[in-house]
């Protein structure tokens, strides 16, 4: 059996072949897309990430007798969530591996190892030290190119998760329609005409001159709908909105962000904006000012074709009333509209526990096309394994 040493990353050639290790594992891979460093290192910069305020993040690479990079692998507990199931989860995530099942185990191990050593209980993965629409899942179906900031791996790290004792928690969908009018129900069209009406409603496009307003907006909308029905979801701050609005600046689109409002009350928004894979893969991981050149030039001279969902929420008390449909059928009213550029849409990140969000992708004549899905592993086997527990 081959001696594996494993290297917790701290040194920078380290983190190069932390970075580097999947060109090789994906080469000859068409739909791989190798991500940007710097979107990836992000997530391990104190500086960057908030959540090293309360939480802790380690990463380590995997080497042969040979000392050639092998796998690697990151472990990360987030303390303000770490109990929200019930059982304390930490997380792993950022796993590669060559094929080769005593490899990932030790990779594995590490990572269960680092946690219990924090009193963890169980570990979910592979997952982010971060937001939920980055990084997060294993691909399981669909063997596409994967959208900004989301997985694509390997089919049988699939077989590794299950040997390990790894159960599948929930599935992740990613839905795509064409935006043509055919393909919107009648029944949004009917919900959105009937809630408008009332004159009590409106949605609005992004305006950036309003920024701070709808960022405010957006944090109270988001509180509202999304902390507590999801476990592991934690309240968003101005602050961390702030900074995830300075990501998202250079690319945000005002036709593709919408807010839902009742006499004024923030009750509902739509974030969309363009999938921007298409232009990263030209880059080969790096962006200093060449390639920021050529990005610049490939998104004049060809702009892009899909726009990404990124996020879509409804507060409970006006969950079922037709304030999802007003949402998607003004929207629509703007893509049908003529110039506009998008002929795609896919909505990144519908949860199988939340059965409101996957009807409301059937309104619109969506269909899945990617599966990722989110295991967990608990480190005491006689306990009973749940999945998930469904949004009501």
């Amino acid at each position: 059996m081959c001696d594996y040493i494993i290297k917790e990353v701290v040194e920078k050639k380290d983190v190069r072949g932390f970075l580097e290790l999947p060109v090789g594992l994906y080469k000859g891979k068409r739909n791989w897309i190798r991500p940007l460093d710097r979107d990836i290192e992000k997530v391990f910069d104190k500086d960057v990430n908030p959540l090293f305020a309360n939480g802790e993040c380690v990463r380590w690479i995997l080497l042969d007798s040979n000392e050639n990079i092998i796998g690697r692998v990151a472990a990360f507990v987030d303390y303000n969530t770490c109990n929200a199931s019930g059982i304390a989860t930490g997380g792993m995530g950022f796993f590669e591996c060559i094929d080769n099942y005593n490899a990932a185990k030790k990779l594995f191990d590490k990572c269960r190892e680092w946690l219990e050593e924090r009193k963890m209980e169980a570990m979910d993965g592979p997952v982010n030290f971060g937001p939920r629409h980055e990084w997060w899942g294993l691909l399981i179906e669909g063997d596409h190119e994967p959208n900004y900031s989301m997985p694509y791996t390997h089919r049988y790290y699939i077989d590794f998760f299950n040997r390990y004792g790894f159960k599948e928690y929930f599935k992740q969908f990613t839905y795509r329609t064409y935006l043509l009018e055919a393909n919107l129900s009648k029944v949004i069209v009917w919900k959105s005409e009937r809630l408008l009406r009332s004159g009590e409603y409106k949605i609005v496009s992004f305006k950036k001159r309003n920024t701070e307003k709808m960022m405010r907006d957006f944090v109270a909308i988001y509180n509202e709908a999304w902390v507590g029905d999801v476990p592991g979801v934690e309240r968003i701050s101005e602050e961390e909105c702030r900074h995830m609005y300075a990501a998202l600046n250079k690319v945000i689109d005002p036709r593709l962000i919408y807010f839902a409002y009742h006499n004024d009350r923030p009750i509902g928004f739509f974030i969309m904006v363009p999938e921007m894979n298409y232009l990263v893969k030209r880059v080969r991981g790096k962006v200093g000012l060449w390639n920021s050149l050529k990005l610049l030039y490939y998104k004049k001279v060809n702009p892009p074709k899909k726009a990404l969902g990124l996020i879509f929420g409804v507060v409970p008390d006006f969950q079922g009333r037709g304030v999802e449909a007003a949402l998607i059928k003004t929207f629509s009213d703007e893509a049908f509209k003529a110039g506009f550029p998008y002929q795609v849409l896919e909505m990144n990140w519908i949860g199988d526990f939340n059965p409101r969000m996957v009807h409301v992708m059937e309104y619109i004549g969506a269909d899945i096309y990617k599966t990722h899905a989110t295991y967990r592993k608990l480190f005491d086997e006689s306990r009973e394994f749940t999945r998930c527990p469904i949004i009501s």
